[in-house]
């Protein structure tokens, strides 16, 4: 969606992207189908109140409810509040306790695209061993750490599985969210060497198991990892409804053993 469209196009195209008939949507937010056809068409021009119950019953991303908002000449109503404000003291709180409680293993929390806003020491640790030291205050994206033909994929036996995966979920993520900055990340990743490759050689026959693991080697080391993601619950804000923590566990005693003596020397 650019930034240019009007609120018709907006509405028409968040009503298409989800796979909505005019009828469906007029049921769900509870107005006539007709009013809507008007909607979609400029002929009428909706109040706040309706741009933002059209935007729930589309189940439209906070970030993108605002452009709505603009599109239809209302004022955002969602904050996108700095991760480091004083507002968002006791979210932060909770943030550290999550990636603490995680050591010694691998924790990490990234934003909408994979931006690394905080990791505990067990992801320092796992990373620093694979890549060597991290510049500070270094500005990383894990999608690209792991995508990229130069940082992680040397080190991850089964990176062609893992990004199979992997740029699914990004997929999801730009169906969902119907950024630019989303779009692009996902036309940035498939760029990358070998990727489209890696997804068009998926195979129906593949070995299936619980989980996927992420199979790091690294000299005589190989640690195998799961992941698990968690959001927010009730995000009333941006930075917070884009915020994900994504916990590393030990597939086997083997990798346990290895991520729990890095954490005593």
């Amino acid at each position: 969606m650019g930034s240019e469209q009007s609120f018709a196009t907006r509405l028409r195209w968040w009503r298409e992207h989800r796979s909505r008939s005019q009828l469906d949507l007029a049921g769900r937010a509870e107005i006539s189908q007709r009013h809507l056809s008007f909607l979609e068409l400029g002929r009428a021009s909706p109040s706040r109140e309706m741009v933002l119950r059209l935007a729930a019953a589309l189940d439209v991303p906070l970030r993108q409810q605002n452009a709505l908002l603009v599109s239809a000449g209302f004022a955002p109503v969602w904050r996108e509040t700095d991760l480091a404000a004083p507002e968002l003291a006791e979210i932060r709180g909770a943030l550290d306790y999550i990636l603490a409680q995680q050591e010694p293993f691998p924790a990490v929390a990234v934003d909408r695209r994979w931006t690394l806003l905080k990791s505990n020491a067990g992801a320092v640790r796992l990373v620093e061993f694979l890549v060597g030291p991290l510049m500070p205050d270094a500005r990383i994206n894990l999608a690209d750490a792991l995508v990229a033909p130069d940082v992680l994929r040397p080190h991850l036996a089964n990176w062609a599985e893992v990004v199979r995966y992997f740029i699914r979920s990004v997929e999801a993520d730009a169906a969902a969210d119907g950024t630019a900055e989303t779009a692009a990340l996902l036309d940035r990743l498939l760029a990358y060497e070998g990727v489209r490759a890696a997804i068009s050689g998926e195979r129906a026959d593949e070995p299936g198991g619980p989980v996927l693991p992420m199979h790091f080697q690294k000299g005589d080391v190989s640690l195998r990892l799961f992941t698990t993601i968690a959001t927010m619950g009730t995000p009333r804000d941006i930075t917070l409804q884009e915020m994900r923590v994504e916990c590393f566990f030990p597939m086997d005693t083997d990798t346990d053993t290895v991520l729990r003596r890095w954490a005593q020397e």
